[in-house]
């Protein structure tokens, strides 16, 4: 076992399954002692099991490492603070949350039912805030204390939302709002010794099994799409060695490990009080300016497709 998270206290969310369940592991076998967190919900939200949670814990536990499950809804306030506190009181101490849990329930638009808008933003956006509010004020109190706090949290942003997948509205309206989330929580949090970072990554997994050619992929293929490839970021940022990064999204897959560059403002000119004026100069605003980055990450050629 490794000593590279040698006794950090970590929390992963949604950690029964798929890319939080690598997390988990990887985690572990670099000595963090981790609270691994899932509803054990169906890949749309709905029910309960706490057998996957329990499961990894004991894979854990079984390779001489230290976790115990948790079945909190992430989503509920409440729920969410008991979770901070099992950490605490089971290993003394909190160092890192990994907000990974989430679901998918993709429509278009103009089909898309309030139901599915909100649940999507329920488990995604509060399912991030509601962990690190409360962990926030645990390391802001230790601080406060007089206590040397070297504190992570790690969000799960996706391409889907910084830069847009169409069916996924809901989906990439809350991966977008957790990348703005880490980049002003990252701005709050440093005077308490806390980093805030995200990851946006890319794998094939129980939910994003359907949403393209998996059958048909070659093992290469398979391999390079697997949810390993995006743990090893995800420790790195939990562990000690990463205290001066903050504020970052990164993307990670098997095929690449990058830094999302965020909005900037492009091309600029005095402001204009006659709206009949505006068309020829916000169009040659638009000609001049970088085009919106596809789900590529890099420049659209035009148009949405």
């Amino acid at each position: 076992m490794s000593s590279f998270c040698e006794d950090r206290v970590v929390i992963v969310t949604g950690a029964g399954r798929g890319i939080g369940r690598e997390h988990a592991l990887m985690l572990a076998a670099h000595g963090a002692k981790v609270v691994v967190n899932d509803l054990g919900g169906a890949r749309d939200g709905a029910g309960a099991d706490a057998g996957p949670a329990e499961e990894v814990a004991s894979e854990i536990r079984a390779a001489g490492g230290e976790a115990v499950a948790n079945t909190d809804d992430v989503s509920d306030f409440a729920a969410a603070k008991r979770m901070i506190d099992q950490a605490v009181d089971e290993f003394g101490r909190l160092d890192a949350v990994v907000n990974n849990a989430g679901i998918l329930r993709d429509r278009m638009l103009v089909n898309m039912d309030e139901a599915e808008w909100d649940a999507v933003i329920q488990v995604h956006l509060k399912g991030t805030f509601a962990p690190s509010r409360h962990a926030a004020a645990y390391w802001r109190e230790r601080s406060k204390a007089g206590e040397s706090v070297d504190a992570r949290i790690i969000n799960t942003s996706s391409v889907s939302g910084i830069y847009g997948n169409p069916g996924q509205t809901n989906y990439g309206a809350a991966k977008m709002g957790i990348a703005g989330f880490t980049i002003i929580a990252a701005r709050e949090l440093g005077r308490y010794g806390v980093t805030v970072n995200a990851v946006a990554p890319g794998a094939l997994t129980r939910m994003t099994e359907d949403l393209g050619s998996g059958g048909e992929l070659s093992e290469e293929e398979l391999a390079r799409r697997s949810p390993r490839w995006i743990a090893p970021i995800v420790t790195w940022l939990a562990s000690a060695d990463s205290r001066d990064v903050t504020g970052r999204v990164f993307e990670a897959s098997g095929r690449m490990l990058a830094v999302a560059e965020g909005w900037h403002r492009g091309p600029t000119i005095e402001p204009v009080d006659d709206p009949t004026k505006i068309g020829p100069i916000a169009r040659e605003l638009v000609k001049s300016a970088r085009l919106n980055a596809g789900m590529n990450g890099k420049d659209m050629d035009g148009g949405l497709d």
